[in-house]
């Protein structure tokens, strides 16, 4: 939905309120009303929604696949990226065969560009002057904890190798004659 207030040109925030309030109760009672929609008609349907959970597991992907090829083509009518969809499908499995978590990785494609964008602006802004980041007391916490989730492990890795290390016994350097 962030994306979409985006692109009618919406800034999503406590300010929308404010500035359209209409198109946003509106909003909030359309998502109602269709959650009673979806209520009624799936409530006789639930025997069929549970004899599709026995479809082969094989059976389903296909059609996943099927349609999200589907659908990245009439979008763009263009063959590259169904390629792309494909690439990135196989980079997910591989991050899931390998327990990576796909929550970050999904936040920063969404984010992403957003991010992008406002840090651009923000430069823009300060005439390129890379220091407005560190200026005010809430960015600057917020860049020592970014900072800080980078280092930690890294110091706490070191620091374990290092006490691996400790307790190592020293070669025996042997007694001087006189």
């Amino acid at each position: 939905m962030l994306v979409a207030f985006q692109i009618y040109g919406l800034r999503p925030g406590p300010l929308l309120f404010q500035q359209q309030a209409d198109l946003v109760w509106g909003l909030i009672a359309s998502l109602y009303i269709a959650n009673l929609a979806l209520l009624v008609l799936n409530l006789p349907m639930v025997r069929m929604w549970i004899k599709l959970l026995d479809v082969p597991k094989p059976v389903l992907y296909a059609g996943i696949l099927t349609f999200s090829l589907l659908g990245v083509y009439s979008d763009t009518q263009n063959t590259f990226s169904m390629v792309i969809l494909l690439a990135l499908g196989v980079v997910g499995f591989l991050l899931r065969r390998y327990d990576f978590p796909l929550a970050p990785v999904v936040l920063g494609a969404v984010l992403g560009p957003l991010i992008e964008q406002e840090y651009r602006r923000s430069l823009a802004i300060s005439v390129n002057d890379y220091t407005v980041f560190f200026t005010r007391p809430i960015s600057l916490v917020l860049m020592t904890l970014v900072a800080m989730a980078f280092l930690v492990p890294l110091f706490n890795a070191i620091w374990k190798a290092s006490r691996r290390g400790a307790h190592v016994p020293a070669a025996d350097v042997g007694e001087i004659e006189d």
